[in-house]
């Protein structure tokens, strides 16, 4: 048989003009040449040809190429095809082979390879044979021939096969006997830096960088992906908008994938990926049970297999996800193929997830399905368990998905909106809800009343919870009371739930306890306020909640502070944190915010090393492990750290944007952040500054004093004091003089050791100001006898020379010597530590992060610096984490300062 060769099947093809270089990706082909095959397996358009063409254009081989395509499945056609691209790089190869191939009945495959063997192990040179395409084969004979020739491959010869799926070859066998080079979708995805490069300087677009970044994640680095979005911009005049808004349904998007990958398959395969694109992760039970077929393992291995657009989500291959613009593909087909099985697909995946206790997905879609009672049904039964790992975020959505009028009928259902309102901060409508609860449970009552009155159309799925109701009800009520601050009210609610609740019902006891200890903690009577919130929180612990527990160590130390108890706060953070481990992986919530705490802990003394680990720790858990309030309260601390360090620029960036990050809570907020910054204005001398706060605030040495605003009348304090300073104007200095006086007297009935410290220090501290030493020693001897136990460093040394000056007048006095020499021991090293001449990096700069660090200097943009330095957009921002993590600083602005102090530049 003679087969006509077409000779552009042999071609390599051409580089492009304009490309985004991958030396990466090259080094690992270059890598490979001493194995015997290289594998690039990828879905479509993951630039699998131009890599291999733009490597091949540098390869100092010879190199024979086969662009395959279906008719290659006939082997005779497919050995001819190989040996004519042999004879491209060897005239000589093959010529018997080719004779052979065309007489009527020619050897078997294995006899046409061995003759080509062992030509090829006479060749002087090493060459490789490309097979590109190789997914449009399906012939197992071929299969096996080239099992065969890799199994006896001589070293002259290296093979590269581009394919969309794997192919049926033991790959396992090759790559455990270090025999292959694989290159996959992960590694074929653009980089940040790859994106930011082929989008501006290959397709010609003018983006910002975010824009650039906001494609690079839409697409997940899928190389036609990111073509077809730009194809899609020219000629648009509003970018932004086509950015945010560009998906799975744009034309470009819809046509490349259904011609390139839909139309190619058998209707049983198209069938399973449409009715399973409903499905955010994918798993074999979960698909038959929405197909309605047992083979859904099966089609996602082999879906796999074929780099369909699958992403494994584990190591075991249990779990998969679809591209995100692939799976948006199949649901818009989805949607105009069969819009009737839409609801019906949902429904059955809200079941199985139901079944195998995974409430959140049953009831997201139970919710796709339109079918909101069975969702309003489920988020019902999943309270309990979304009150203990405090879901309030996801159920406030599932809710306010829901028609209100299914809600206003389910006083369960009211209560957990109102739950799930307070939970989200929105406190208006809190009250709405408790009421509509409120009305069936009267309702309910007149019934038993009088039976023969028609009963409205009421629903309860969970019976437990509805006969829970009148406590549950007043506890968001106590709870709402507190957050806006209602004293009276909190209270009066609190007192209803422990009338309403019996003992062994730990929870909502727990919590109206606790809100009792809160109230006391706001009106600045601590130890009741310790004693009922460690009781309510031992309450809530029995219930179960375990991370509300751990929550609540947080709340305990911060009173035990305000006590001067510092060592006593240290052992409440670490009962919490034990709590947390005791409960295994993952770690739970509140976790990362006991780490700041201790961080504060060891700062005040003098442990910034210690201090500053504490920190990062809770930084790597925040996303998991994390409240609400606690990126503001890291910033804070981190702030704190920084003073102490001497670099009050720093500090003052933290606490601005920590002002930002506050949000409210059930815990009074006694250290506003306004009250902090001013502070360091005082430590700056920006008396301007602090004036101005003083006035913003309303504050008076005269007001009537309470614990709430208890710090910020110290603060106060202390702006008169820094204007008798300047102006030494009479009048400021007995402000504050009187100010402090009284609230002495205060803090000192109310127990509150820690304010009483500090207060005396600003009080030696007016008196070291009018130059009477005698008059200073005695505050400063009282508040030293009171902070020793505890360990206190920080709150002497911060203040600076005047107190090293009093501490040495202390020393000739024979007061608190030992303790004392330990302070001005910490002054030494404070100064030092200031001395940019003397400080130190942690851990010494890497060369690279020293480059980093000299371009971060700069004006460049991130993606400039990545390019700058040949590197993807993620490998400048793990140096750039290291920088900052060695400097200890968390922005650029801060890390250039600090190195140009360290003089690292």
């Amino acid at each position: 048989m003679n087969i006509p060769i077409l000779t552009t099947k042999l071609y390599i093809p051409l580089t492009r003009s304009k490309v985004v270089l991958r030396p990466r990706l090259i080094e690992r082909l270059n890598e490979g040449l001493d194995r015997k095959l290289t594998l690039i397996s990828a879905s479509a358009g993951f630039g699998k040809t131009t890599l291999v063409s733009e490597w091949v254009a540098g390869c100092d081989r010879p190199v024979a190429w086969v662009s395959l395509d279906e008719g290659d499945n006939d082997s005779t056609r497919f050995l001819t095809y190989l040996v004519a691209a042999l004879q491209t790089i060897a005239e000589n190869i093959g010529g018997g082979v080719v004779s052979a191939l065309k007489s009527p009945q020619p050897p078997s495959t294995e006899s046409i390879l061995t003759i080509l063997l062992n030509e090829f192990s006479a060749l002087p040179y090493k060459f490789v044979l490309v097979l590109d395409d190789y997914h449009v084969i399906s012939a197992k004979r071929i299969d096996d021939a080239l099992n065969f020739l890799l199994e006896h491959l001589p070293p002259q010869m290296h093979l590269v096969i581009a394919t969309r799926e794997n192919p049926h070859l033991p790959l396992g066998r090759l790559r455990a006997r270090g025999h292959l080079t694989e290159l996959r979708d992960t590694d074929l995805r653009f980089s940040p830096s790859e994106a930011d490069t082929f989008l501006k300087q290959v397709m010609g677009l003018g983006l910002s960088a975010d824009e650039v970044s906001a494609l690079e994640t839409r697409t997940e680095g899928w190389i036609t992906g990111l073509q077809l979005a730009a194809l899609s911009m020219q000629g648009r005049e509003d970018i932004p908008a086509f950015i945010r808004s560009f998906a799975g349904d744009n034309r470009y998007i819809v046509d490349y994938l259904v011609e390139e990958v839909l139309q190619r398959q058998p209707d049983h395969v198209r069938s399973f990926l449409l009715q399973t694109s409903i499905l955010d992760r994918l798993h074999g039970p979960l698909c038959d049970a929405v197909t309605g077929h047992e083979e859904g393992n099966a089609r996602l291995e082999s879906l796999e297999r074929g780099n369909f657009f699958v992403v494994p989500l584990d190591d075991r291959r249990h779990w998969y996800r679809y591209h995100h613009l692939f799976g948006e593909v199949l649901s818009a087909h989805l949607r105009a193929d069969l819009p009737d099985q839409v609801a019906t697909l949902h429904r059955r995946a809200s079941k199985w997830y139901e079944q195998h206790g995974f409430s959140a997905d049953a009831i997201r879609h139970a919710l796709a399905a339109e079918d909101f009672t069975r969702a309003a049904d489920l988020v019902e039964l999943a309270w309990p368990a979304m009150l203990r790992s405090r879901q309030g975020a996801a159920a406030l959505g599932w809710l306010k998905a829901l028609p209100d009028e299914l809600v206003r009928c389910r006083p369960v259902l009211s209560v957990v909106y109102a739950w799930a309102l307070l939970a989200g901060g929105e406190l208006e409508a809190v009250e709405d809800r408790l009421r509509d609860a409120e009305r069936w449970l009267e309702t309910t009552a007149d019934m038993r009343e009088r039976p023969e009155a028609p009963l409205a159309k009421m629903v309860v799925v969970d019976e437990e919870e509805f006969r829970r109701l009148p406590g549950a009800i007043a506890v968001y009520r106590a709870a709402h009371a507190q957050v806006l601050g209602d004293v009276p009210a909190a209270m009066k609610y609190a007192r209803r739930v422990l009338d309403l609740v019996p003992d062994d019902d730990h929870l909502p006891r727990g919590a109206a306890t606790a809100l009792l200890g809160l109230v006391s903690w706001a009106s600045g009577d601590l130890e009741a306020a310790y004693r009922m919130f460690a009781d309510g929180m031992a309450s809530v612990q029995l219930s179960g909640n375990i991370s509300d527990a751990i929550g609540g160590a947080i709340a305990l130390a911060d009173i035990r502070i305000t006590q001067g108890r510092l060592r006593e706060a240290i052992r409440t953070y670490e009962r919490g944190l034990q709590l947390a481990r005791e409960q295994g992986e993952p770690e739970l919530r509140g976790t990362a915010d006991i780490y700041v705490g201790m961080s504060e802990l060891y700062c005040e003394h003098d442990d910034l090393l210690a201090a500053m680990q504490h920190l990062l720790r809770s930084k790597e858990l925040s996303e998991r492990t994390g409240f609400p309030q606690n990126r503001y309260r890291w910033h804070v601390a981190m702030a704190r750290i920084r003073e102490a360090q001497g670099d009050l620029d720093c500090a003052l960036d933290l606490l601005h944007e920590a002002e930002h990050l506050y949000l409210g809570g059930f815990f009074p907020n006694v250290r506003p952040v306004a009250a902090l910054k001013t502070r360091v204005w005082l430590a700056q001398g920006r008396l301007g500054e602090a004036l101005d706060w003083t006035r913003e605030q309303g504050l008076s040495a005269r007001d009537d004093l309470c614990y709430l605003r208890e710090f910020e009348h110290i603060t106060l304090a202390r702006v008169l004091l820094a204007k008798y300073k300047n102006d030494r104007a009479d009048r400021s200095m007995l402000e504050a003089k009187g100010l402090l006086e009284r609230l002495l007297q205060a803090a000192e009935e109310g127990e509150r050791t820690g304010s009483v410290i500090e207060i005396l220090v600003v009080q030696a501290l007016a008196h070291h100001m009018q130059g009477d030493i005698l008059a200073a020693l005695v505050p400063l001897k009282r508040v030293l006898t009171l902070a020793e136990p505890e360990g206190y460093v920080r709150i002497f040394v911060d203040e600076g020379q005047p107190m090293a000056a009093l501490l040495k007048a202390a020393v000739k006095q024979g007061i608190a010597p030992n303790y004392v020499r330990h302070l001005l021991t910490a002054f030494g090293k404070a100064e030092g530590s200031r001395t940019p001449a003397k400080q130190v990096v942690s851990e010494p700069l890497s060369e690279r992060e020293r480059e980093v660090l000299r371009l971060l200097r700069t004006d460049l943009s991130g993606p400039d610096i990545a390019r700058e330095l040949n590197v993807s957009l993620n490998t400048l921002r793990t140096h750039t984490k290291n920088i900052y993590d060695k400097l200890e600083v968390n922005n650029r602005r801060t890390a250039v300062r600090r190195a140009e102090e360290l003089d690292l530049f």
